[in-house]
């Protein structure tokens, strides 16, 4: 009630200020206007006495107050308390948020530094292996390298041994020499003496002779006409049973090759289209040889991928002009890869004659192309035989030169930008990787259909006795290198193959490389190339007779 009666007063008071200000403005008079000094004193008096009451201050009021306040107070201490509980709540949340993300993130760090560890161990183990691979390249080049280098010192040594040995024949020719002129001085009275019944008995000496050289022509003719008559008998068999001579195999495929060129190769570059087809192939050709492995996985898939290069899966055969001078392409990227792989590394030669053979069995027309491309590389080695050359004995120094460079292109040197020709030892290395290649084709045993005459097992006996029969083939020094190529590709093959009579044909081998062919005559001359390769023959001869 007390509290009403104050809120009564107050109203009160505030209700007569009002009026006070309103009935203050009401009367007030112009500035103009000038009041009594003592009524303005009296009124402001009054005003000051009400003012002085309202501003007095009642207990109560002032405990309302405080309690308001403490009230405030206290509602804004809770509503701190509150916000406070409820901001560490917050960080707590925030905290263990905090704690999860850190957890899953250190998680994915593991994981991603632990995939980091297996791909820089994987790294690592590419690295040791590339690194095993190159040190076995680099021992088996320093391999080849020493034996290039031991046999340039043994060539040295053979060439030095032969300088002694020929002071020395000079030195005993010199003496023989004097020997033979004091003995003529002594001969010479006793042959005066003798020279007159000399006369006579050579007089009726050359009667005899006459009556026996008539005689020995006539047997001469009679064998002559007799072997004449057995030589076209044994043409007559040969061609019954299908058998050849050297020469005519060498001048088939020679004109074989010739015929290719002229018939196929000019037609096929004289027309833009069939040239951009040849062109295409050939460059899928090529960079597939050179990525040959050893791995027969890799060996079956570039075999594939050459025979639909020259038999489109598409069921469209290429144009025959076409295919024929894709098939020459082939075989010159064969033999180019021979040449240079092989030379380098004998063991390289396995897997391009592997791929060489799968496409020799399904490949058609394949054999006669590849062949005749080995028969002008090589010379007349794939068959064997000696090319034969015209022969010129003037003065002419350019007619000599020109001579003699046709006779080497036609044994199978090969010339370089400049036109010079390659060295001896450059021949012998290239035509053996080429010769390796070929003899490894012929230990393959066909399963789909029989190969190329060229390219069959028996090829390998023909060629070893043609070789030895042929005197003038086994005085060239490339003769017993090709022949440790051959030896060395058949191995102890040729003894489960051919028995006792491949035996006796490594003994007349060995005979010609260690005491000679004819009395004198080892096979291969007295050539530092060739003294080297008859050692390799005769260590490979020994190795095979007693496997």
């Amino acid at each position: 009630m007390r509290l009403n009666q104050k809120c009564r007063n107050h109203n009160r008071l505030c209700n007569f200020y009002h009026a006070f200000d309103h009935t203050q403005a009401r009367f007030r008079r112009p500035a103009h206007d000038v009041r009594n000094l003592e009524e303005r004193r009296k009124v402001e008096e009054t005003v000051a006495a009400i003012r002085l009451r309202t501003r007095h201050h009642d207990p109560y009021e002032d405990w309302e107050r405080q309690t308001r306040r403490d009230a405030f107070h206290a509602a804004r201490r809770e509503s701190n308390l509150d916000q406070k509980r409820f901001h560490d709540t917050q960080d707590r949340g925030r905290t263990a948020e905090m704690e999860r993300r850190s957890a899953r993130y250190a998680h994915q760090v593991q994981e991603v530094e632990a995939h980091f560890e297996r791909l820089r161990l994987k790294a690592r183990q590419e690295e040791d292996q590339l690194v095993r691979d190159m040190k076995a390249r680099q021992t088996k080049i320093w391999e080849g390298i020493e034996g290039v280098i031991k046999a340039e010192e043994e060539m040295i040594r053979a060439k030095l041994a032969e300088e002694a040995r020929q002071r020395e024949e000079e030195e005993r020719k010199r003496e023989q020499k004097r020997r033979e002129e004091e003995e003529a001085r002594k001969a010479k009275q006793e042959k005066e003496a003798a020279e007159k019944k000399a006369r006579e008995e050579e007089a009726r000496k050359a009667e005899e002779e006459k009556r026996k050289q008539k005689e020995k022509e006539e047997e001469a003719a009679r064998l002559k006409r007799a072997q004449e008559l057995e030589e076209v008998q044994q043409r007559e068999i040969r061609s019954i049973v299908g058998m050849t001579t050297a020469e005519a195999d060498w001048k088939l495929y020679h004109s074989f090759l010739e015929a290719t060129k002229k018939d196929t190769m000019n037609i096929v570059k004289a027309d833009k289209v069939a040239k951009s087809v040849w062109s295409q192939g050939r460059r899928e050709i090529t960079p597939k040889i050179g990525q040959l492995t050893s791995d027969p996985g890799e060996i079956n898939r570039i075999s594939l991928e050459i025979y639909y290069i020259l038999n489109p899966r598409n069921g469209n055969p290429l144009h025959p002009a076409i295919y024929k001078a894709l098939l020459y392409s082939l075989s010159k990227a064969i033999i180019l890869q021979a040449e240079t792989e092989v030379t380098a590394e004998k063991n390289s030669a396995k897997p391009l004659a592997t791929v060489a053979f799968n496409l020799l069995e399904t490949v058609k027309d394949f054999g006669e192309v590849f062949f005749s491309k080995l028969v002008q590389r090589a010379g007349g080695w794939p068959v064997p035989y000696l090319v034969p050359f015209d022969d010129y004995s003037g003065s002419d120094p350019a007619r000599k030169k020109a001579v003699e460079r046709v006779r080497k292109l036609a044994m199978g040197f090969r010339e370089d930008g400049d036109n010079e020709m390659e060295t001896l030892d450059v021949y012998i290395s290239r035509v053996s990787g080429i010769m390796r290649i070929y003899f490894n084709i012929l230990k393959f045993t066909p399963s789909q259909q029989p190969l190329h005459a060229a390219f069959q097992l028996p090829r390998f006996w023909t060629w070893l006795t043609r070789l030895l029969r042929n005197k003038q083939l086994l005085e060239l020094p490339i003769t017993p290198n090709l022949i440790y190529t051959a030896l060395d590709v058949m191995d102890i093959d040729g003894r489960k193959i051919w028995g006792r009579q491949y035996n006796k044909l490594l003994e007349l081998i060995y005979e010609g490389v260690t005491m000679g062919y004819e009395p004198g005559k080892l096979i291969g001359g007295t050539s530092p190339e060739a003294n080297s390769a008859r050692s390799r023959v005769q260590m490979t001869v020994e190795r095979v007779l007693s496997g």
